[in-house]
C-alpha cells in the first residue's frame, strides 16, 4: 500500500468513481476503469470496487495499485 495520498479536489459535492479516475489521472478512459473494476483493482475506503457509479463524497480514498487519491472539496 502507498504511503502517500494525493488530495484531488472536486467541484460538487459528490463524484462519481469511474470519472474520478480520470480526473486523478488513474486511467485514461472510462472502459479502463471498468477493466480495472472486474479485475478487482480498484478499492474504495480499502474495500474492492466494482461500480463505476459509485458516488464518492470528500475524504473517500481510492486505490488503484501502489497509487492512493483522496477526494477532497475544493
Amino acid at each position: 500500500m502507498a504511503d502517500h495520498v494525493d488530495d484531488v479536489p472536486i467541484r460538487d459535492g459528490s463524484i462519481k468513481l469511474g470519472q474520478f479516475l480520470k480526473l486523478a489521472n488513474l486511467i485514461d478512459s472510462g472502459s479502463d476503469a471498468k477493466e480495472l473494476m472486474i479485475k478487482g483493482l480498484v478499492t474504495v475506503n480499502g474495500e474492492v470496487e466494482t461500480r463505476r457509479g459509485r458516488q464518492l463524497v470528500p475524504g473517500d480514498v481510492v486505490c488503484l495499485g501502489a497509487t492512493m487519491s483522496r477526494v477532497a472539496s475544493i
